[in-house]
């Protein structure tokens, strides 16, 4: 039987029909998926790709979608068309910023709220207005429920500590991965072993502490690599979803799993990136 050597990993954070940096419209999502559906593409939950990455066989055309803070937008428009097409996310959330309140309406279900521009939901994050523009633990829970989405770490607050206290950098990032286990465990029940690093930072400390916290898959923000079986579950490559059309993020899926291709696709990419460096 035919199985996928390489699974390509993606990354989201915004779906809405609300211009702003790394948002998805809601247009453009909805023709990646029928690019996907069309050509027979799967969605891998978190287990499934874990067994991958162990060496278990998964379907050739086999993806992994993933969403990083979770916004509001995740529920009222990504959630909704996910389902339309039968495919499934991991949303990693920020455990601080979740507020508890009824559902608010997703697509199809009437007046829907409003779901603000990135940057205008870092200001109200920073004002203490999360709940305006980030998902609520019913909403978390009905997705959950539902078989669509599944829920995982991305810290308690969404720091950069190395930034701002560096000689204190990992006691804070411990105090974060117990606070954010701590709320999943409460409010879902449970917490998984897949992480995400908060604004893509990590370094062989953060690592350490991360998997000595029960973490074992540990998603980065790195683009050029393949999470081939046999690939550090502690460095998952992923890349980020342009707006832009389903043929579009289709050739860069396919680029990503070719056998032959990827690999050459990357060292140039990163070549490039050193070049750059250099001239810096």
């Amino acid at each position: 039987m035919r199985c996928a050597q390489t699974v390509p990993v993606l990354m989201y954070h915004h779906v809405s029909p609300v211009d702003g940096m790394i948002t998805v419209s809601t247009t453009n999502f909805e023709n990646q998926l029928q690019w996907l559906q069309r050509r027979g593409y799967r969605s891998l939950s978190s287990d499934q790709f874990a067994g991958h990455l162990n060496g278990l066989a998964v379907p050739p055309k086999s993806v992994l979608i993933t969403f990083d803070d979770g916004y509001l937008d995740n529920w009222v428009y990504a959630y909704p068309l996910l389902k339309k097409y039968g495919y499934t996310a991991l949303v990693f959330l920020v455990t601080s910023w979740i507020k508890d309140g009824p559902p608010r309406h997703c697509l199809g279900q009437g007046e829907l709220p409003e779901t603000p521009s990135h940057r205008e939901c870092e200001r109200r994050i920073e004002a203490g207005r999360s709940d305006e523009v980030i998902l609520r633990w019913s909403e978390i829970k009905a997705m959950r429920a539902d078989g669509v989405v599944e829920f995982h770490s991305h810290t308690h607050t969404h720091t950069r500590w190395d930034q701002t206290t560096p000689s204190e950098k990992n006691q804070h990032m411990t105090q974060e991965l117990a606070a954010s286990r701590a709320a999943l465990v409460e409010n879902l029940g449970e917490v998984s072993q897949h992480f995400c690093w908060p604004q893509g930072y990590f370094d062989a400390e953060y690592s350490r502490l991360a998997q000595a916290a029960g973490f074992r898959y540990l998603y980065t923000t790195k683009a050029f690599g393949q999470n081939r079986a046999g690939t550090d579950p502690a460095h998952i490559y992923r890349f980020a979803v342009r707006n832009t059309s389903g043929n579009s993020v289709g050739r860069r899926i396919q680029v990503a799993s070719h056998p032959v291709i990827g690999p050459l696709f990357n060292k140039w990419k990163l070549w490039k990136r050193g070049l750059r460096k250099k001239g810096a």
